[in-house]
């Protein structure tokens, strides 16, 4: 009767902790990163009576979680990468914004300026024609100003992001390690919630870093980065923090801090969240960024150059149009020399927008990209004499730089924002040549002059008039010097100016190059302004600004649409890696259901048990009253 009992009793408490668990299951259908729990049964030990043995009922052995590490592992792979590309791809997105929508774009106002210039080379004394064109101008470089401050702010954005980052991660990589603690070596012995709740915040500090989480023997779980570099080691967590960029300390980057050093990490070796900031920001950001400065670079120096070849209407030759900064020359913070180097621009068709690194040898210097480390060729001693001369750039060495100090060039990243108009008064627009050309009416060959050009506005003599006199069929003088041979469609250069002069002028024929005078309405500088934008200025004579400026239109959107597409294939292989992770170890209700169905007949029989061996000892209690 008392083993009816016992075991009864035993069978019921069983069935009860069973129904218990399942309802458990149930609750927690919708808790993100629960396993499905499962009570474990063994037959209790029998009692040995000498004729034989009597079972004692049944027992619970455990209750474990059904998980599959190796789903689990992919399910954290998958997870690392797919935060990394929806960050990625959420911030490309936002600068293919800046650079198509037409609020915010460079093409709606750089088409506008233009279609201004082209109107004044139709009416170059219209005084509203002028003005039009100075707004267009002004709007075009405020255009620069403002996309150049909308990427800005996002590098700050990115800075948060890493702050707000290394903070996470700290406190999730400290819960591991104390979650590591309270398990100990001992892993069949942990309860399955926290369990749960390990893999849970390796899963959110693995889609903050990506990386990798190893399991040692006793269950003890170790989680490093995407680079192998160690975030939870047993009990232990490492710290992360945020460094200033050597060469540009507006610009934040991650470091490990481990034994009393820290370490930088390279931005590759670091996936999931953070991971996709530092991609947007070396991929996305720096690249378009230095592409906007290139391009305003181009546009000043384009536009300046063909503007000093013209007059304005106070008879004065063309200053600048638009005033434009330097390239940007830093120091590493480790240099112990004093050198200090100052950059112009030089040659516009050799311009790159790509940083370089400038190491000093001890006795050269030395040129490499910042992102490959290629080395790149260099020419100069860096005086003002002979300045060093790199893709486009002038650099003059001051002060004595030690050997293996650093300097990180920027030729073009950040200059479009300081992009601005040189000029307020649209009389000063040159929009007339600088001189003019033309045959003496007296002459009697057929003599014919086109083409005079500006090839150098600097020159003292260029506004003094200049005649061309024929001594011979075959000579000329300048200005009475000595003869000099023609050959018909030749160019004839001097003081600055230059044309074309064709056909077969006779002795005494003149031609004449005269200064335009003040309040001209010609407007032979003004169609060549007009003709800027399609002027081949970059990449040795072969891109035009426009092209520079589809180019970088298209570049941003090519970013961020492969963003796009690589998040598009990651999702399915994460749903993937999601459903092989359910499989095993999500709630299914039917299962819960028919588990509680088959748990609550054995909870009723094991009721039943316990009735019969009441009723067994109210009959011996009946009999015994007798």
């Amino acid at each position: 009767m008392s083993s009816v009992l016992s075991t009864g009793t035993g069978a019921l408490l069983a069935f009860q902790r069973a129904l218990a668990t399942t309802s458990h299951n149930v609750a927690n259908l919708n808790t993100p990163g629960y396993s499905r729990q499962k009570v474990n049964f063994a037959t209790a030990d029998p009692q040995n009576y000498g004729y034989g043995t009597v079972g004692n009922g049944t027992r619970i052995t455990d209750i474990r979680r059904t998980a599959d590490q190796l789903a689990i592992s992919r399910l954290l792979d998958s997870s690392g990468e797919l935060a990394r590309l929806k960050q990625l791809s959420g911030m490309a997105d936002r600068v293919n914004a800046l650079f198509s929508d037409a609020a915010t774009n460079v093409a709606g106002v750089w088409s506008n300026f233009f279609d201004s210039v082209s109107g004044l080379s139709s009416n170059a004394a219209g005084t509203a024609d002028r003005q039009n064109m100075l707004d267009g101008g002004k709007a075009l470089a405020n255009r620069f100003v403002q996309l150049n401050t909308h990427l800005n702010n996002l590098n700050g954005e990115v800075n948060n992001g890493l702050l707000a980052g290394a903070t996470e991660v700290n406190r999730l990589a400290q819960e591991i390690a104390q979650i590591n603690g309270a398990i100990g070596t001992n892993i069949a012995s942990a309860a399955p919630d926290l369990l749960d709740r390990r893999d849970q915040l390796i899963t959110q500090l693995i889609g903050y870093t990506g990386g990798t989480a190893v399991i040692q023997d006793g269950g003890i779980m170790n989680v490093y980065t995407a680079g192998g570099n160690a975030l939870v080691v047993g009990t232990t967590a490492t710290k992360v923090t945020t460094v200033a960029d050597p060469y540009q300390p507006e610009r934040l980057q991650l470091a490990l801090e481990t034994q009393g050093n820290t370490i930088r990490l390279d931005p590759k070796a670091v996936g999931g969240q953070i991971g996709g900031l530092l991609e947007f920001r070396d991929t996305v950001l720096t690249p378009a960024q230095a592409e906007l400065g290139k391009l305003a670079v181009g546009l000043a120096e384009s536009f300046n150059q063909a503007h000093h070849q013209g007059v304005d209407l106070y008879g004065q030759m063309g200053g600048d149009f638009f005033n434009i900064g330097n390239p940007r020359v830093t120091g590493n913070n480790s240099n112990t020399g004093t050198a200090t180097l100052s950059a112009t621009y030089g040659d516009l068709g050799k311009l790159d927008a790509q940083n370089v690194v400038l190491q000093f040898d001890g006795t050269n210097w030395k040129a490499s990209r910042a992102d490959t480390g290629a080395s790149i060729p260099l020419t100069g001693t860096g005086t003002a004499a002979d300045p060093l001369v790199i893709n486009g750039v002038q650099l003059v060495v001051g002060g004595t730089p030690a050997a293996n100090d650093r300097f990180l060039l920027q030729p073009t990243a950040g200059v479009a924002g300081s992009l601005e108009m040189a000029i307020t008064d649209p009389s000063r627009i040159a929009a007339a040549a600088a001189v003019k050309g033309a045959a003496a009416t007296a002459n009697t060959g057929t003599g014919k002059l086109s083409g005079v050009t500006v090839t150098d506005s600097t020159n003292a003599n260029l506004r003094n008039p200049s005649a061309i006199v024929f001594t011979s069929a075959t000579t000329y003088t300048i200005d009475g010097g000595p003869p000099q041979t023609y050959t018909p469609g030749q160019t004839i250069s001097a003081n600055g100016w230059s044309f074309v002069l064709d056909g077969a002028p006779k002795v005494g024929d003149t031609f004449n190059i005269t200064p335009t005078p003040a309040g001209s309405s010609d407007n032979s500088n003004a169609s060549k302004l007009a003709k800027v934008e399609s002027a081949k200025a970059f990449n040795a004579g072969t891109v035009t600004l426009n092209g520079a400026l589809g180019g970088l239109t298209t570049q941003v959107g090519a970013a961020a649409r492969s963003a796009e597409y690589s998040l598009d294939a990651q999702l399915v292989i994460n749903d993937k890696a999601q459903e092989a992770r359910d499989e095993v170890s999500g709630v299914n209700l039917d299962e819960e259901a028919a588990d509680m169905l088959r748990l609550q007949q054995a909870y009723q029989a094991a009721s039943q048990l316990i009735s019969t061996a009441d009723s067994m000892f109210q009959t011996i209690l009946g009999a015994v009253r007798r």
